[in-house]
């Protein structure tokens, strides 16, 4: 079997790289340009917007990690067939959780996951929790001072860590996980404040979390991003149309272990907040 990973160099993708080394799989990571790749892990240049760009590539792959939210994905998963890809792990959202599926998140996730119901590909989705590594959203802040601005700051999260994500993914692709819809969760719901006194401890640093009003909070994401996306967010926590606060324990199920926990996540990561 080889899986081909698209956004190879993204969060979740390096660690779906990372955790086929580690089985010792051999895969194929599309990137833009040359990057170090672990042993056994080969590049394919070319861009997920542009299909075209590396159909050759899918030739002897039998899995592709996907990712939503990107151009001509009908064209892609037709390459896919015609080269004989049996198996698609596509990374979806917890916004599906949501009845409403109209807000801009939500709505290119749906789409993704409609298109590669329809390829005829067998198909397993992945909808996770935000991403332990969202705390890199601070790190501008932590190269000011030690105050750390955050939203929505009574509302506790079960980040998940990325390799967590990566394990099922890769038990998605090599397994029976046809038809599967996996939501998945962190081990313990931590409201931001919480999140910040850990990654406080793992950088040896007082850091001290600012509560940000929700009139602040949305002047903050509507500079930030483009409005339907602001809105998409605001909406998701502040007015809590998905549920990010539950635990539950389908990576332990899948994978056999436990899930990593955010005091794990920031340790091992805290030369990139230097």
């Amino acid at each position: 079997m080889t899986v081909l990973v698209t956004g190879a160099t993204g969060n979740a993708g390096g660690a779906v790289v990372e955790a086929l080394a580690a089985a010792g799989l051999p895969g194929r990571a599309l990137v833009r340009k040359e990057v170090a790749l672990p042993a056994g892990i080969d590049p394919v240049y070319g861009d997920l917007n542009q299909p075209d760009t590396f159909v050759d590539a899918l030739d002897g792959v039998t899995g592709i990690f996907l990712l939503s939210g990107y151009d001509r994905v009908e064209e892609l998963l037709d390459n896919a067939v015609r080269a004989g890809v049996r198996k698609v792990a596509l990374l979806s959202s917890s916004s599906l959780d949501s009845a409403d599926t109209s807000n801009a998140i939500a709505a290119y996730h749906h789409a993704a996951e409609e298109a590669v119901k329809a390829s005829g590909l067998e198909w397993t989705f992945l909808r996770p929790n935000s991403f332990m590594s969202n705390t890199l959203r601070w790190l501008d802040q932590l190269r000011a001072g030690d105050v750390v601005r955050v939203q929505f700051p009574e509302v506790p999260i079960s980040t998940i860590h990325p390799l967590d994500i990566a394990d099922v993914a890769v038990r998605a692709l090599t397994e029976d996980h046809a038809g599967a819809i996996h939501r998945l969760t962190g081990p313990v719901a931590l409201t931001p404040p919480e999140q910040v006194a850990i990654l406080g401890e793992a950088l040896g640093r007082p850091l001290a979390p600012y509560p940000m009003s929700r009139a602040e909070t949305h002047d903050e994401l509507q500079a930030s991003m483009p409005a339907p996306y602001a809105d998409a967010i605001e909406s998701f926590f502040g007015d809590g149309i998905i549920d990010e606060t539950s635990v539950n324990d389908t990576v332990a199920m899948v994978t056999g272990h436990e899930p990593r926990t955010l005091q794990e996540w920031t340790h091992s990561n805290a030369s990139l907040f230097a």
